[in-house]
């Protein structure tokens, strides 16, 4: 009779051969970065995404007769970032005289009026504002 040979390798094989092997390409904890810290690091460099109006918001801008300067678009930009750093998920943005409820995670505008227009002042379903 044949004999079967053993050419199975035992746990305790295995555990020294893939837990405590020291790689020379394995990352120390001295070396390592987060990944917050790579996210950040990528959008330094390619800047952040562009921020986006809904067709809602487009139509308010329009019949409003609502227009935004530049500078104007700029200063939103920096208020969702802000508010994205605060965690922040629904912001109400107020530029100037004029208002934007902002989906902060999708950066996107999802309406806007002129502040004159709101007659009691009241704006729902947010957490949170930044006054740029």
């Amino acid at each position: 009779m044949n004999k079967i040979r053993n050419q199975f390798a035992s746990i305790e094989q295995v555990t020294d051969q893939y837990l405590n092997r020291k790689n020379a390409g394995t990352v120390t904890s001295e070396t390592s970065i987060s990944f917050e810290e790579i996210l950040k690091r990528k959008q330094d460099v390619t800047g952040s995404a562009d921020l986006k109006f809904s067709k809602h918001a487009a139509q308010r801008l329009e019949t409003r007769n609502i227009r935004l300067s530049e500078e104007q678009s700029e200063r939103l930009e920096s208020g969702v970032q802000r508010a994205s750093e605060k965690g922040i998920r629904e912001s109400l943005v107020i530029i100037d005289s004029l208002a934007f409820i902002v989906n902060v995670p999708s950066k996107t505008v999802v309406t806007a009026m002129d502040q004159n227009e709101s007659d009691e002042h009241i704006y729902t379903n947010i957490d949170g504002a930044v006054i740029m």
